[in-house]
């Protein structure tokens, strides 16, 4: 299968495994010594793979004992299963819940100022216009400095209709005026940027629940998704902040940026074993077509090509 154009991993993790542990094929009969082992952990972490570093390298340590792995390309078949299998299997991000038809599906996507959430809405209301959708923007992240002004500037050169609300008004009330206008349309999608603040401010995961339930009201089952938006190049921060937010919020799916161009492909793995929440799309660029579908099996490659 040809990769996809998107993220290309600098440094080349394969080529860096192979340059700490395979330098001598020899190392393949004779079996790992302990200084290598670790060089194989420390260019995982590197990768911000988390605790999977750790994990995946006592495999590959007993695997080298029982001598099930003898040749490169036998050690990269076996981490390209394992990454996979800790992504959900070979499975893809599917399409969203769009509802039952009897209204607008509601499409809420969560995340911290700086991880890129607005872009991503933009990207995700073309994806669907693409695909035929009526779609109507909603700028419920009414307390982060432009806000409003940044969706409504995505609106205008996507041809939507935007629903605002007044500087540091209720996110809720805007929430809920976008679905109500959504329904008078007869638009399939409102997108509802629904939050930008830091997340250890308890009040604004009382803001999310009270979005979620008064949409909810307005709506019957919604909001059909709650995606929430997370950097793939700070680690541990992404894991507390998605903690955070399923805490507040049932999230549906994971949108992992900041993927175009670097080295830190594993904290997809590790935010996805750790997290247990499925990631349907990556951000990988700033253009209007980079919001891909996840596929866990292409991204593997990816991760491990030359």
């Amino acid at each position: 299968m040809a990769l996809p154009q998107g993220i290309a991993m600098r440094g080349g993790l394969w080529q860096r495994l192979k340059r700490v542990a395979l330098t001598d094929v020899s190392v393949l009969v004779k079996g790992i010594d302990r200084h290598s082992l670790d060089d194989v952990e420390r260019v995982l972490a590197e990768a911000d793979f988390g605790v999977t570093a750790f994990d995946l390298a006592e495999e590959l340590e007993d695997k080298w004992r029982r001598g099930t792995l003898k040749t490169p390309d036998a050690v990269r078949a076996w981490l390209k299963q394992g990454i996979v299998e800790r992504l959900g299997g070979t499975v893809h991000g599917s399409d969203l819940n769009l509802g039952d038809g009897d209204g607008p599906a509601v499409v809420m996507l969560l995340g911290v100022n700086g991880v890129g959430k607005t872009t991503q809405i933009a990207k995700l209301a073309h994806r669907l216009q693409a695909a035929g959708h009526s779609v109507l923007l909603a700028a419920a992240d009414t307390f982060r400095a432009g806000a409003r002004e940044q969706i409504s500037v995505w609106a205008s050169r996507l041809d939507l209709p935007c629903v605002t609300g007044t500087k540091g008004g209720d996110p809720a009330a805007v929430a809920f005026d976008a679905v109500e206008a959504g329904t008078a349309r007869g638009v399939d999608v409102v997108l509802i940027d629904a939050a930008g603040r830091l997340h250890t401010h308890g009040d604004l995961m009382e803001e999310l629940k009270k979005i979620a339930r008064v949409v909810g009201r307005k709506r019957e089952g919604a909001p059909q998704e709650s995606l929430l938006v997370l950097d793939g190049t700070v680690g541990q921060n992404a894991l507390q902040q998605g903690r955070t937010f399923a805490a507040a919020v049932p999230v549906t799916g994971l949108i992992i940026t900041k993927l175009d161009g670097t080295a830190k492909g594993g904290s997809v793995v590790a935010l996805r074993q750790e997290l247990e929440i499925p990631i349907r799309f990556l951000g990988v660029g700033e253009g209007l077509e980079d919001l891909e579908l996840f596929d866990a099996d292409v991204f593997a490659d990816r991760l491990l090509s030359d």
